[in-house]
């Protein structure tokens, strides 16, 4: 590709004729002729510092935020905006062949997501997926690093999903995505704000700044639906400009969920829009999933498909992977895993299982290291409201040291009457809530979820829960 083709929307240079064969952002990495450094500005490092360095490897041209005395450089405003532009260049500008859904909010993108994609699909469409758990193009799944994945890897997804036909793609829009510019460029069709709980304060610092990443998404969307049963919501509601419907379970929107009627395997609801009101029958258990197939219908609604079509087909959608997923035992107990690594999460999760509960409600968690040590404490706090029992051990601790993490969320306790066991290890914590198992108790295994990894202090591990519940189980016998 020709340098003034990459650099189109993005910079003007008199070199445009200079044939491009790869675009970099990590020095660390080879390159030489025919590399474009795009010279991005971190926490711990700026780029520019390397530039002396790559020039002598060969290094073709340098998009910098700044005037670095080289003749072979384009200065632009912001490099990380710039990196996204350039490789939707180098890939086509594939997002131009899809129609864009996006969805943020702390809880419920993966489970609101899933289920768009799901309808999208019966009606016939073919559709992408940019998830947590996993990517998707149509059938075809892939594995998934980031929720909201770098420019290079999201574009090359794009172009995959627009060669391999998709004409819709859904994918989570995370308020790190956002902030780092990695979705400058799309037009979503649609973008749904589910909720904002405290969570990324380790990256964002305060409340206020998680908020203004959220809503950086509907500045660059047609229409948007927003929770309004959330706070954050209503302000959200208030200060965006494009076309905007609410929803709610708790009161009057423009889409509403009433006569709310929760089992222990589902729900039973009547979806509302206007004078219409359909009945709506979902496999999801739990409140949280009332709100999360609510906004699903009424995207759906807002994209053109009525209740009247929807409604029929959700109730055989099943869940998510590590979504409140029930892992098969054989024993007289239960054993859940879901992903709920938040404490709003956590309480969801756990007041839906004590509602349906006909023993004691055990949970299982612990907090990621190297992430938002305030929430530790409050972890606890929540997890407590419901649960009879807390086994607390770790999560991915990462650098640190999973003990001290545990003391953390353990002074959450302080003053309360909860019942606890602190287990360092995670795999050893699961075989002692097996082996203590009581009959008719739910155990629920939090923070985990779909992943099947737990990253250490010296790195990432095989660790998926489901074969670390086989193994307890069958150490039983």
């Amino acid at each position: 590709m020709k340098l003034g083709e990459l650099l189109r929307g993005v910079a003007k240079t008199p070199l445009e004729d200079i044939d491009i064969t790869g675009i970099y952002s990590d020095s660390r990495k080879e390159m030489g002729a025919g590399s474009v450094f795009v010279c991005l500005v971190g926490k711990n490092f700026d780029a520019h510092s390397a530039i002396p360095e790559l020039v002598e490897k060969g290094v073709s041209f340098f998009v910098t935020q700044r005037d670095c005395g080289i003749e072979n450089q384009a200065v632009v405003e912001d490099t990380r905006e710039a990196l996204s532009r350039i490789w939707a260049n180098w890939y086509g500008n594939p997002q131009k062949s899809l129609k864009m859904i996006g969805v943020t909010g702390t809880n419920g993108k993966t489970t609101v997501t899933t289920v768009i994609k799901k309808l999208l699909t019966a009606f016939g469409h073919k559709v992408g997926l940019i998830g947590t758990c996993c990517n998707e193009i149509g059938d075809e799944v892939l594995h998934a690093e980031r929720s909201t994945p770098e420019p290079d890897e999201f574009y090359s997804l794009l172009r995959r999903m627009a060669d391999a036909g998709c004409d819709w793609c859904v994918m989570e829009a995370t308020s790190q995505g956002l902030d780092l510019k990695r979705l400058v460029g799309i037009e979503f069709e649609l973008a749904a704000f589910t909720n904002l709980t405290q969570d990324h304060l380790d990256f964002h610092g305060t409340m206020e700044n998680y908020y203004l990443a959220k809503r950086k998404l509907f500045e660059q969307c047609k229409s948007a639906l927003i929770n309004i049963d959330d706070e954050s919501g209503k302000r959200l509601l208030s200060e965006i400009k494009c076309e905007k419907k609410s929803f709610s379970v708790k009161g009057e929107a423009d889409y509403y969920a009433d006569a709310v009627c929760l089992r222990p395997h589902g729900s039973i609801y009547w979806y509302c829009s206007g004078q219409r009101a359909y009945r709506t029958e979902i496999k999801l258990p739990g409140g949280y999933n009332v709100s999360n197939t609510l906004c699903a219908i009424a995207a759906l609604e807002m994209l053109g498909y009525g209740p009247e079509r929807t409604t029929p087909l959700i109730k055989d959608i099943g869940g998510v992977r590590g979504r409140c997923e029930v892992v098969p035992t054989g024993r007289d107990f239960t054993v859940i895993l879901d992903y709920a690594h938040t404490p709003d999460a956590l309480e969801n999760i756990l007041s839906s299982v004590k509602e349906c509960a006909d023993g004691r409600v055990v949970c299982l968690f612990g907090c990621g290291g190297d992430r938002d040590p305030i929430k530790r404490p409050i972890m606890a706090r929540s997890a407590a409201k419901y649960a009879d029992l807390l086994i607390v051990t770790s999560d991915n601790p990462r650098s640190e040291d999973p003990h001290e993490i545990i003391t953390q969320i353990i002074a959450g306790l302080s003053g309360t009457n909860a019942e606890y066991v602190e287990i360092d290890n995670r795999r050893e914590a699961i075989f002692w809530a097996i082996k203590n198992a009581m009959p008719k108790d739910t155990l629920v295994l939090a923070g985990k979820g779909h992943e099947d990894y737990q990253i250490l202090k010296d790195g990432k591990i095989h660790f998926d829960e489901r074969e670390v519940v086989k193994e307890a189980l069958d150490s039983l016998e």
